[in-house]
């Protein structure tokens, strides 16, 4: 395992990669959170594949970048540079959370892949998010940024996660930088899948979602069409700490139908 750092236009993102050969796995975290959540992925899946977890830019080791805009698209287009400049052959981007937009959002701009694969993605129903509604989520985040996180990981989080990593979540997500954060949590209750949808699925890209329990039917219904889903019974929004046995257990299925 070794860290690396990518290289694109818009400035460095800090990685960490394990294994060999391809396809290249890229492992994607969520809003304020960083690539170590994928720690114990690398760990238990980097024998049988060759995984890449990235910082994405504002959030961990890559929280210094700059980009002209603090939205999804904006991140993934980073991204997307820095894999085309790293030329890794095939890739599957697999994301967790808002992790699963930007790699929605990627995957339109890049060539070699595979499949994309949402970790608990749509627990917010993006698309079908009223401006009342987004509203009303995102204003505790400008009134207590750090209160906000406590309630949105005690309200999202599995009964089966201790205290204790609970905690240590709700610890690392509340260290974030709410200049660059809380725009991107702005355009990320905003955005909506369907465009990248469409052009997947013209393309013929596979999308799975391995969902959690708290994942609402409104969302299930407007990704029915475009996805297959793999549901991980008993999990909330963070199911590679609540259950990560049987989390990497079904992420290793899924690579073997991606």
């Amino acid at each position: 395992m070794k860290d690396i750092q990518l290289h694109s236009g818009s400035g460095t993102l800090r990685a960490t990669e394990t294994g060999n050969g391809q396809p290249l796995v890229v492992l994607l975290h969520g809003w304020s959170c960083r690539r170590s959540d994928w720690d114990e992925t690398l760990a238990e899946l980097g024998g049988a594949h060759h995984l890449l977890a990235v910082d994405l830019p504002g959030h961990g080791e890559s929280a210094d970048s700059e980009l002209p805009e603090w939205t999804v698209s904006a991140l993934a287009r980073v991204l997307a540079e820095a894999m085309r400049q790293r030329d890794p052959g095939r890739l599957v981007l697999v994301g967790h959370s808002m992790g699963g937009a930007v790699a929605l959002e990627a995957a339109r701009l890049l060539d070699g892949l595979d499949s994309v694969i949402l970790v608990d993605t749509f627990v917010i129903p993006y698309g079908d998010l009223a401006e009342e509604q987004a509203l009303e989520i995102e204003a505790p985040f400008h009134e207590d940024f750090a209160a906000a996180v406590d309630a949105l990981v005690e309200h999202n989080t599995a009964s089966v996660l201790s205290d204790e990593k609970k905690a240590w979540i709700k610890q690392r997500m509340a260290e974030g930088d709410v200049e660059r954060l809380l725009p991107l949590w702005h355009d990320l209750l905003r955005w909506s899948p369907d465009r990248a949808f469409a052009e997947l699925n013209e393309r013929g890209l596979p999308v799975h979602a391995v969902n959690g329990d708290l994942v609402p039917e409104v969302a299930r219904q407007r990704c029915r069409a475009h996805v297959r889903e793999w549901p991980l019974d008993g999990a909330g929004h963070f199911p590679q700490f609540e259950m990560p046995e049987r989390f990497h257990a079904m992420l290793a299925k899924v690579l073997e139908h991606s």
